[in-house]
């Protein structure tokens, strides 16, 4: 394995010889696989009752399990369609675990794509609250989107803008907050060996710089008495404690909060700053000779302060306007009546067609640059509606009135997810015609349209199975 000399040389001086070796050893193990179970849709005891392969715990992750990825394809099978898991890699799962969300927070995920972590804090939220998924990269925060549809996240915001043009829609608005910082991925040397190019032409100076801006703009954006976790995939102490004494520095305000530990988690280095900050030894750095994922570095820190919301001291109005009521179109409204969740005519808002489902609470936002604004319910089309993808993901069997729900072993399952029209003549159950959700195993995979016996699909086309 040929590294960087600048690279060895650090990380000599990080771990010792002794500890350097080790760490050069384990590049002639096999890279790790993840699976993390998506508990805002299925239990993980549940989920380990019909799980198509085995699997083995992640010990430091509840939900989280390794899996062979040299024989498995879980990316090729109608449960992963059904957004019951998603890929992961191991050490990756960790920052969002240890970020306590309560159901109701109002919560950012600052650099959000490819999604791993957005979609574990939606799950945490259990569709109350918000979510704001943020990514400067428009085409990374379009596979952001996808994947918290895919997840079935409904509270939600995806954005993508600078972080500092943020602060004047939410200042001191957040609860938690959520930085997976971009930084030199020396963490990932072993997984994606292209990373060490990448390294040579931005390293940690570079990153470093932009990290400190990002988690100082962020620090506006939450609440006194709010947590912000900082994670980086590197191990330069330049991208990692020296940001975090950076933000102690600049906002003396925060303090940093034991983090819960797992054995094979390693201390932060108090002597990575000057002078010695022993406040450092409760952040966390995960090396992969000493554990079986990748590298990894976490900070816990908590905005001290009287706990006052941070809306308040904000933009001076909050979307919906109190006591705004909506007058429904027909067909939406007739639609509705299969649902059998409430849906509060206030928080509707139609745009060009389309009706969006928002989360409570939000401030103004006109003027940032939307992916998507809230749960997607449909769009309207010449007195009728049609319901979208967002919201099959979105809703659990019992909740819809008029299903069709085929084993996993049915052949159907995987024409349906190839957007083929099905023959359905041989169930008893759909008879009415109209809009069905299709099922595997009880968890929704999209919407078809029944029409005789035959099933008219409408999974969307940019999801669908593509043959190997």
């Amino acid at each position: 394995m040929m590294l960087p000399a600048e690279f060895e040389k650090k990380m000599k001086d990080l771990l010792g010889t002794d500890g350097y070796q080790d760490y050069l050893n384990c590049f002639d193990n096999p890279r790790h696989y993840g699976l993390r179970v998506n508990t805002a849709k299925i239990s993980v005891e549940d989920f380990l009752k019909i799980a198509p392969w085995p699997l083995q715990p992640i010990p430091w992750i509840s939900n989280g399990f390794y899996y062979d990825g040299e024989h498995c394809q879980p990316a090729k099978h109608p449960y992963y369609f059904a957004g019951l898991y998603y890929l992961q890699e191991p050490s990756a799962m960790t920052p969002a675990n240890r970020l306590p969300i309560t159901p109701g927070d109002k919560v950012l995920d600052v650099c959000a794509a490819p999604g791993g972590k957005a979609t574990e804090l939606g799950a945490k939220l259990q569709g109350k609250g918000v979510l704001v998924a943020n990514d400067l990269s428009n085409s990374r925060a379009k596979g952001l989107l996808k994947n918290i549809e895919l997840m079935g996240t409904g509270n939600v915001l995806v954005l993508s803008e600078e972080p500092g043009k943020l602060i004047r829609y939410f200042p001191e608005y957040f609860d938690k907050i959520l930085i997976d910082a971009p930084c030199s991925g020396e963490g990932m040397f072993r997984k994606d060996r292209k990373m060490i190019r990448a390294w040579e032409e931005h390293g940690p100076e570079f990153f470093s710089k932009i990290q400190r801006s990002i988690i100082t703009q962020a620090a506006q954006m939450l609440k006194p008495g709010g947590m912000l976790l900082y994670s980086t995939c590197t191990f330069s102490p330049e991208e990692n404690e020296q940001t975090i004494e950076y933000l102690l520095r600049e906002y003396p305000e925060f303090e940093l909060c034991e983090i819960a530990g797992y054995d094979g988690f390693s201390q932060g280095i108090p002597s990575a700053v000057e002078p010695s900050d022993e406040r450092l030894l409760q952040t966390v750095r995960i090396f992969p000779h000493l554990m079986d994922g990748e590298g990894h570095f976490l900070a816990l820190l908590k905005k001290c302060g009287p706990d006052t919301p941070g809306a308040e001291e904000g933009t001076a109005a909050e979307y919906p306007p109190a006591g705004r009521k909506n007058s429904l179109p027909d067909e939406l409204t007739e639609f509705l009546t299969l649902i059998s969740r409430e849906f509060a005519s206030e928080r509707m808002d139609i745009r060009a067609d389309k009706v969006y489902y928002m989360p409570e609470d939000l401030p103004l936002l006109n003027g940032v640059r939307f992916l998507r604004t809230g749960l997607l319910l449909g769009e309207l089309k010449k007195k009728r509606f049609e319901p979208s993808q967002a919201l099959a993901m979105n809703l659990k069997k019992n909740e819809y009135k008029k299903c069709i729900d085929l084993p996993v072993s049915d052949g159907r399952v995987i024409k349906y997810l190839k957007g083929e029209t099905l023959d359905v003549s041989d169930l008893a159950a759909p008879t009415e015609k109209g809009w069905y959700l299709f099922c595997v195993d009880g968890y929704p995979l999209g919407f078809g349209k029944l029409a005789g016996q035959t099933l008219k699909n409408k999974y969307l086309p940019g999801w669908r199975w593509q043959s190997s």
